[in-house]
C-alpha cells in the first residue's frame, strides 16, 4: 500500500508537502496518564495564546485559510481541523476525550499548530491519496451509515472511491477512523514549505518519539511532496 499525492494537487499547491508517520500493531485500549498530561497542556497552550489573538488571524492557522480560498473552499465555512480545534478551545468549550491515539495526535496537533489525521489501515482499499473527486466517490460523514456523493473536483483524502477526508483538512470519514479496535494506523500531516515546514517535522518527529516510547511498536516516517509523491506505507 501506497500513499500518494496526485500531480494536480502541486499544481493548486506547489508547496505543499505532507509529514508521514505509520505504526503497526498499536494497543489503543490503555489509556496512558502521559497522553492525559500532553493533552492538557496542549489545550492550556492553545487557549492561553487565543485569549489576545483571533484564530483565524494567527500566522500558523493563515496558511491553510489561504489555500482554502486558492481551493475554492469557503475557510470561515468549512474550517481546517487545526482551525477548528483551536477556536473550539478559544471558546472555552470542553475538549473532548476519545482514545489515547487520538488524544495522543490531537495533543501534538495542538501543540505545533498543524492538521493531523489519523487513519486504520485495515478500513483502506487500496492506495491512500490526495487527489481531487471523481464521479463514483462518496463519502460518510462521522456518527452516519449514509453514503453521501461529491461534485468533482474536491480535494480529498481517498482509499478508492471511498473518501476518507473531505475538502482536503477538514473532516474525516466514519469509514477508517481510528477505534479502539484499530492496529495499523497511518497519520499524515499536512503544511507546506516556505511557511511551516519546520512544524510539520516537529510533529512528525515528536509523534513517531512519543509512539515508540509509549506504545512499544515500530514506527516509520517520511515525507511527499512534489519531488517525491508518494510513499511506501505498508
Amino acid at each position: 500500500m501506497n500513499f500518494i499525492v496526485a500531480p494536480e494537487v502541486f499544481a493548486l499547491l506547489p508547496e505543499a508537502c505532507f509529514g508521514v508517520v505509520v505504526v503497526k500493531g498499536v494497543d489503543n485500549t490503555r489509556a496512558r496518564q502521559e497522553i492525559e498530561d500532553l493533552l492538557t497542556a496542549s489545550v492550556r497552550l492553545v487557549s492561553e495564546k487565543f485569549q489576545t489573538t483571533k484564530v483565524k488571524e494567527a500566522p500558523e492557522i493563515l496558511p491553510y485559510r489561504e489555500a482554502f480560498q486558492t481551493l475554492g473552499i469557503n475557510p470561515n465555512k468549512y474550517m481546517s481541523s487545526i482551525e477548528a480545534m483551536s477556536s473550539r478551545i478559544a471558546k472555552q468549550k470542553d475538549f473532548p476525550r476519545i482514545s489515547p491515539l487520538v488524544d495522543l495526535v490531537n495533543a501534538i496537533s495542538l501543540k505545533h499548530l498543524v492538521p493531523m489525521g489519523a487513519h486504520d489501515l485495515a478500513a483502506a482499499d487500496g492506495d491512500i491519496q490526495v487527489r481531487l473527486s471523481r464521479q463514483g466517490d462518496s463519502f460518510i460523514p462521522f456518527g452516519s451509515d449514509t453514503a453521501e456523493g461529491l461534485a468533482d473536483g474536491e480535494l480529498i483524502y481517498s482509499a478508492g472511491s471511498m473518501v476518507k477526508t473531505r475538502r482536503w483538512i477538514w473532516r474525516q470519514s466514519e469509514q477508517g477512523c481510528v477505534t479502539a479496535g484499530s492496529r495499523d494506523i497511518f497519520f499524515p500531516i499536512d503544511g507546506f514549505y516556505g511557511q511551516n515546514e519546520q512544524r510539520v517535522t516537529a510533529a512528525r518527529d515528536e509523534l513517531a518519539v512519543c509512539l515508540e516510547r509509549l506504545f512499544a511498536v515500530p514506527v516509520t516516517v517520511g515525507m511527499v511532496d512534489r519531488t517525491n509523491s508518494s510513499l511506501v506505507i505498508s
